[in-house]
């Protein structure tokens, strides 16, 4: 069931890119929420996504995150890279909390994660590197 409340900044979540277009992101994968709820935008948050497959050459947008414990499968790596050179502002339809496993009357347990502060900061510093801004900041 997609989101229907704009996240917490940090906040992983899996997104789902279907009818996007290759070389854009094409299938669901975890994410991060970058952006704070804006109080006149409603049903639309920034994320960037997340991938286990290590970049070719590592740029200053890329961001190795330890993700302690795993999120549920399929994701369940230990960690992840995070693009920031891939920004998304995406709607809440697009957006699901991952979830672990079903209690035992057959209801969701969701995995409400958040990263740390020092490893968001870090990961908006690879989002104005992505965005070509660097100069902005010296």
């Amino acid at each position: 069931m997609p989101i229907q409340f704009h996240p917490e900044q940090g906040t992983i979540l899996i997104c789902d890119f279907k009818g996007l277009n290759a070389p854009e992101m094409t299938k669901r994968r975890p994410v991060i929420v970058i952006s704070p709820r804006f109080k006149h935008r409603t049903k639309l948050c920034t994320i960037v996504p997340l991938s286990t497959t290590t970049p070719n050459k590592i740029e200053p947008y890329h961001h190795k995150l330890i993700i302690t414990p795993p999120l549920p499968p399929p994701y369940d790596s230990s960690y992840a890279w995070v693009k920031s050179d891939m920004l998304y502002t995406v709607s809440f339809d697009r957006l699901f909390l991952p979830f672990s496993k079903k209690d035992t009357s057959g209801k969701r347990e969701y995995d409400v994660r958040v990263i740390d502060k020092i490893d968001l900061i870090k990961i908006q510093e690879c989002v104005i590197y992505g965005l070509g801004l660097i100069t902005l900041t010296s």
